[in-house]
């Protein structure tokens, strides 16, 4: 069902009629509109609560700053922003931002939304655009921050495709490729934008932001552009539940395809020391949605990688690092000939180590376990392998320690399923080791884990797994 909503204008006519009509004061009027309008479902985000006549609209801080820049908008209306004007109008945009991002005004961005703030600051963008190039910079900044912030629910990402949004932003990226700022506040604007809109990612494929997104990984700059992984992995997530079937499974193809997926490796060899190593192998791992890609990416040493990366983080004591390298590393693991690739390697004694140097962290030892389980999927081979490695002991160990911790206590009992279904050998050295007791407590104390825990009794060849 769609949401019931009210303009500013019906809503202080409301209040007004609450006041002049029934004799209301000013504070029950308010009051009284307040529930009314929720009792009838309405959103009142976006709508500035206020007695008319006590305190004008314009004097909230937020309305104050658009019409300012209004005043400019309709001004430059012929031609690009005047010199003069640059300073303030970045000076307002700045000031936005910082209003919309306020944790005491937390409903600024609806309010200033609901009053054309995303109109308005795409069409003052779409005039930085022609404006002369020695002065566009100390605005372009300003500008696109304050339109990622802006646009924060459906209603202003449709707002923002509607007055040509992504044209204008793709646009301005265009034309800022040798800087680093303006990069990350205009992809901040595309992951945005495209967070929950299916026509708006569509739209930023038809404007080639593939081909951007490759022109500024490649780029020489070290400088970290943090939103440009953002993006990607926004563009890459199907997460419009107004539509039946999401074309990104075909975007993440098409970034594979241009060579993304080889930018982004070769970016996750910088290793440990990089500051785009997690938002890089986040954003890869969300590129790597077939067998074709997984298996490219490990051609060209992803894996190699990878690993040496689990390496160093384990050393270094980093588990953020461990757990997002894990994580794009159990997507890999997808693909059966990768599978053989990293037990060759010996991933699974790399994988083994850093669960003990992390011994204390299930977040970082479940990692290991989907990994595990994964490369031990219809494999006996690999999964006698990584009982000798010590994943038998690993799910002992870390079960005892954490039986609260129900997405790791899950992981466990997928392993040992993994391990023991197609291996009797498995099956008897981890029975002898008590993992029966520790799989029935966990399928007693963590609803989350109550089916994989039956499946890895059944595969355990325990006849009452179901009790």
């Amino acid at each position: 069902m769609g949401v019931r909503a009210i303009s500013q204008e019906a809503f202080d006519d409301l209040v007004r009629e609450n006041v002049e009509d029934l004799g209301m004061e000013p504070s029950e009027a308010l009051e009284d509109a307040l529930h009314t309008l929720k009792l009838q479902g309405v959103d009142l985000s976006g709508i500035i609560t206020c007695v008319p006549g006590e305190s004008s609209i314009k004097d909230n801080p937020v309305i104050a700053c658009l019409d300012r820049l209004k005043e400019f908008d309709s001004v430059s209306i012929d031609g690009p922003l005047r010199e003069e004007d640059l300073d303030e109008i970045s000076s307002l945009f700045v000031k936005l931002k910082e209003l919309c991002c306020s944790q005491q005004d937390s409903g600024n961005a609806a309010i200033a939304t609901k009053h054309g703030a995303v109109d308005l600051t795409c069409s003052l963008c779409s005039k930085i655009k022609i404006a002369p190039g020695s002065n566009r910079n100390r605005i372009v900044v300003p500008c696109l921050k304050a339109l990622a912030v802006l646009i924060h629910d459906i209603q202003s990402t449709e707002a923002f495709r509607k007055c040509t949004g992504p044209s204008i932003v793709v646009g301005l990226l265009s034309n800022s490729i040798s800087d680093s700022d303006s990069l990350d506040a205009g992809f901040a604007v595309v992951a945005a934008a495209s967070t929950g809109n299916e026509v708006v990612k569509q739209s930023f494929m038809e404007l080639k932001i593939d081909e951007l997104i490759l022109q500024v990984l490649n780029r020489e700059s070290k400088t970290t552009v943090r939103a440009l992984y953002d993006a990607i992995c926004v563009l890459l997530t199907p997460d419009d539940n107004r539509v039946v079937a999401s074309q990104v499974y075909g975007y993440a193809r098409t970034f594979a395809k241009l060579g993304i997926a080889t930018a982004l490796t070769e970016a996750l060899q910088a290793g440990i020391g990089s500051d785009s190593l997690v938002s890089a192998s986040i954003a890869l791992k969300s590129i790597a949605v077939n067998d074709e890609i997984c298996k490219s990416i490990a051609e060209i040493g992803g894996i190699d990688t990878l690993l040496r990366c689990i390496d160093d983080s384990g050393e270094q004591g980093n588990n953020t690092a461990a757990k997002t390298c894990c994580s794009l590393l159990s997507k890999l693991a997808g693909s059966d000939s990768n599978k053989s690739t990293i037990v060759e390697k010996r991933g699974l004694d790399k994988l083994i180590k850093l669960a003990q140097r992390f011994s204390d962290d299930p977040l970082v030892i479940q990692e290991v376990m989907l990994i595990i389980s994964i490369i031990c999927l219809r494999s006996p081979d690999h999964a006698a392998k990584a009982i000798e490695a010590g994943a038998g002991d690993l799910a002992v160990q870390a079960m005892k320690r954490f039986p609260v911790a129900a997405q790791m206590q899950r992981n466990a009992c997928n392993m040992i399923r993994n391990m023991a279904v197609r291996n009797a050998e498995n099956r008897s050295i981890l029975l002898a080791n008590g993992i029966e007791k520790l799989i029935r407590t966990a399928k007693a104390n963590n609803e989350l884990c109550r089916a994989a825990a039956t499946d890895a009794l059944r595969d355990l060849g325990l006849d009452n797994y179901n009790n």
